[in-house]
């Protein structure tokens, strides 16, 4: 038999083996990815996939209070109508001009920025990404203000000082697309400018030195330097400016909370809250969801082929 001394050693050495056996495990190559993929693993499956799931098997029914029942397609042929129409027009157009303008104008302000003719380049920088850190509800009040009906608004004050008469900014289909639009690239346009100031950063300065050898212009070396170099960065923000656009309804909301006249300012994201929360229709709210999320995957995939983001190095 063992002394009892020996045994009382081993059993406190088997846990301390099965610990250094556990960490040696989660040290390994093939564990240490996934622990550290596991909080966005997590955070999707719970925040995201679970409840597109739950959004379109809701979709398929009627939610009443303490009843649902299950209808079929029957949402999904009330949703293509006039107002779903309007609603994708408006978001749609705000979709094409909020790309435009938060595509090509960071480039140029980044480029400027980059250059040696700015001085001073930290405090642009600050200043330009301070309004992604106001929140849209109080920056579009604020908005709502400057753009008022009233003579006394500051953009009218500006208006009559220039001779042009008052605007009703809110109530006419130019102005209430213009109010969005303005709201959304003042909001996002210092973030996007950083994006491509980090891709400015790693293009080599030996191309712009043997561009300026061969007598290539400032024009001349934006286009065949500057732009194929930044085609990732411009590739990400205009997929993410795309998603963020159909999915607007805070800078609809903040303007026309209560409808905008003839749903002018009328989104996707807000036709679904109108039918699924204010009318408490949730089944229809769930299809408006999903036709949205449909669209925006179709609009991206095609996107992201026209841009050649799937063709392999070389090709």
């Amino acid at each position: 038999m063992l002394p009892e001394s020996r045994i009382k050693s081993q059993e406190l050495a088997a846990p301390v083996k099965s610990q250094k056996k556990l960490l040696s495990f989660l040290n390994s190559k093939k564990v240490v990815p996934y622990i550290f993929v596991s909080p966005f693993i997590l955070s999707f499956l719970i925040f995201s996939l679970f409840p597109s799931i739950q959004a379109i098997i809701m979709s398929f029914q009627k939610v009443l209070p303490g009843q649902v029942t299950f209808i079929g397609l029957n949402n999904y042929s009330r949703v293509f109508n006039p107002t779903f129409y309007k609603a994708l027009s408006n978001t749609t157009t705000y979709v094409i001009l909020t790309v435009l303008i938060l595509t090509i104008l960071p480039i140029v302000l980044a480029v400027l920025l980059d250059s040696k003719l700015v001085k001073l380049k930290t405090i642009f920088r600050a200043s330009l990404f301070l309004p992604a850190l106001a929140s849209t509800i109080v920056s579009g009040m604020v908005f709502r203000l400057m753009f008022g009906e009233t003579d006394t608004a500051a953009a009218n004050q500006i208006l009559n000082f220039l001779g042009f008469e008052s605007v009703d900014w809110r109530y006419q289909a130019w102005s209430a697309m213009f109010l969005m639009v303005l709201l959304c690239s003042w909001k996002w346009m210092g973030v996007n400018i950083l994006y491509f100031l980090a891709g400015l950063q790693n293009i080599p300065k030996e191309l712009y030195e043997a561009a300026e050898i061969d007598g290539a212009t400032t024009f001349n070396k934006f286009y065949h330097v500057t732009l194929p170099f930044l085609k990732p960065v411009t590739i990400f923000v205009v997929t993410i400016s795309v998603i963020h656009g159909f999915r607007m309804f805070e800078e609809s909301f903040v303007f026309w909370e209560a409808g905008s006249p003839g749903n002018i300012g009328l989104s996707v994201v807000g036709y679904l809250y109108q039918q699924g929360i204010q009318q408490n229709d949730m089944g229809f709210g769930a299809a408006i969801g999903v036709i949205l999320m449909l669209i925006i995957f179709v609009v991206s995939f095609i996107q992201l082929i026209l841009t050649g983001a799937f063709k392999k190095e070389g090709q």
